[in-house]
């Protein structure tokens, strides 16, 4: 016995599928004995119900062309939700990879799905036609860092057509040569000329472009160590590229890092549109492009807040919403919230998704869960 374990422990990938499928069992067990769905407030006239259980480590969204919900993990699996008689709840669930290196990012072009580990971007070709056996993806691209720490990502393809693929600083707080670290990078979707579109951002795992402008928005989880109250979340907004956000000499625009700032100024740098709660871990966000919901929330922007880890009084556990007009950030409020009680979490907001009916997902990695928020007039 021990010398099998010790074989396992000398075989990094088998360990990691190891870890993945005992990590998906916990889930299976655990997940749902305690759903809060009684416990989320909403504004009036919205409604939460679960659109998928059972789904381990629940975070990334997208959707395909026939209406499939993909969704990545941390937890190395990647799944497909079909809800084949439209009653607006998954009734099948395709585990379509497993055993990756934190295949947190998803995104869908031209039939074909495309998965974000940490070092590799993969394609698999027509998928909603192989949901049963989707094969070996194509490897797009396999030079990314390796580095855990930040590592997973969010990915997404702009109105321009190019592959945007987040690289997060591998550290609380750093400099590093290599300047793809603390990036957002954007490459062609065969994986080819990759370049850094911003700089600056210690990590980001939520974005989306303004539905008229068509800019890019971002959020970006501030660093630790400094307090419970500092420094912000931040929404950043990138209109064009090669802007620097600050990172890791300025945070939220006016505070400078204690160790880094001394060799840079804030002023240099461009601050956040919004900036958010403090250690809320704001990661998936999307602008409202539906028409369910009323038209006050049209283009505005929805942010899944994970939560903090490293603060004394717990904050986030959410989703929030930042209002927006003339294109400008204007006003900060809670949306939904009840996934934290009294100090204990039963729910981790992780990503948000507009569906074609105009109702939002929003995924859930803590409870391994895909809710529905839907609204009906009063």
């Amino acid at each position: 016995m021990l010398s099998t374990m010790m074989q396992t422990m000398k075989s990094p990938s088998r360990l990691l599928l190891i870890v993945s499928v005992l990590f998906v069992l916990l889930y299976v067990f655990v997940s749902n004995a305690q759903l809060p769905l009684d416990n989320i407030k909403l504004p009036s006239g919205f409604s939460l119900s679960v659109y998928a259980e059972n789904v381990p480590g629940a975070r990334a969204l997208v959707l395909g062309s026939r209406g499939t919900v993909f969704v990545g993990s941390r937890a190395g699996n990647v799944y497909a939700l079909v809800d084949g008689n439209q009653d607006h709840k998954a009734d099948r669930t395709y585990v379509l990879a497993q055993g990756l290196n934190m295949p947190n990012g998803v995104a869908f072009r031209d039939g074909a799905l495309y998965v974000a580990e940490i070092s590799r971007i993969l394609r698999f070709d027509q998928i909603e036609e192989h949901l049963e056996n989707p094969g070996t993806p194509v490897v797009v691209n396999d030079r990314l860092p390796k580095e855990g720490w930040h590592g997973w990502k969010f990915i997404a393809f702009g109105p321009d057509g190019l592959l945007y693929v987040p690289v997060g600083a591998p550290c609380n707080v750093c400099e590093r040569d290599d300047e793809r670290y603390a990036s957002l990078l954007r490459m062609k979707p065969d994986g080819s000329n990759v370049e850094v579109f911003a700089k600056g951002i210690r990590n980001t795992v939520g974005f989306d472009w303004q539905p008229v402008t068509k800019e890019l928005w971002f959020t970006d989880n501030g660093r630790d160590m400094l307090g419970d109250d500092i420094p912000p979340d931040e929404l950043n907004q990138a209109p064009q590229q090669g802007m620097h956000f600050g990172f890791p000499y300025c945070h939220a625009g006016t505070i400078a890092d204690p160790e880094f700032g001394k060799k840079r100024t804030c002023e240099e740098f461009t601050p956040p549109a919004m900036k958010l709660s403090p250690h809320v871990a704001a990661i998936g966000m999307r602008f409202y492009t539906g028409t369910m919901f009323p038209e006050e929330y049209r283009n505005q922007i929805f942010i899944a807040e994970h939560g903090s880890w490293n603060r004394s009084t717990p904050i986030g556990y959410r989703v929030s919403l930042v209002r927006v007009a003339e294109n400008k950030a204007i006003k900060y409020e809670t949306f939904a919230e009840g996934w934290l009680q009294r100090g204990r979490a039963l729910g981790r907001p992780a990503d948000v998704l507009v569906m074609p009916d105009g109702a939002l997902l929003v995924s859930d990695d803590h409870a391994g869960v895909i809710y529905r928020v839907s609204y009906k007039k009063q």
